[in-house]
């Protein structure tokens, strides 16, 4: 068991896995470190804030820079459109597009739209994943 908090606020509790959280707001004199915590990752969980569409291309640029990481070629990717009960919140197709998605062709990815304050979606995609990874085909 493993409890884990990097690099913001979070504190998440896994049994059998570790889970770091990197904020990718800012904060770009320490992404150099990120590197430190890439080794053996299986997934990415990717959350974006899809009622801020005047910053969705910069979480489109850091997501695919996050993509390219050599260490990271093999892992899954879980996409939180996240605020989604916020009025004027993007849906989960116009974040796809917007996230140009669909160039993703080398790995397995599945986007979920979210409210976390609500708890809506997240057992949904924390599920797909689980799933994903059990069954080796990420």
């Amino acid at each position: 068991m493993h409890v884990y908090s990097c690099c913001c606020s979070c504190e998440f509790l896994i049994l059998m896995s570790t889970i770091w959280f990197l904020e990718t707001g800012g904060q770009t004199s320490i992404r150099p470190y990120w590197r430190c915590y890439f080794p053996n990752t299986q997934a990415i969980i990717y959350v974006i804030d899809s009622s801020d569409t005047d910053r969705i291309a910069i979480a489109k640029e850091e997501f695919h820079a996050i993509l390219e990481e050599d260490e990271l070629k093999g892992a899954v990717v879980l996409i939180f459109a996240n605020k989604q009960d916020l009025p004027g919140a993007l849906d989960d197709a116009a974040v796809t597009e917007a996230l140009e998605l669909h160039k993703i062709k080398s790995r397995q990815w599945a986007i979920f739209k979210a409210s976390a304050i609500k708890g809506e979606g997240l057992f949904e995609g924390l599920d797909w994943l689980s799933n994903t990874l059990k069954s080796g085909s990420g």
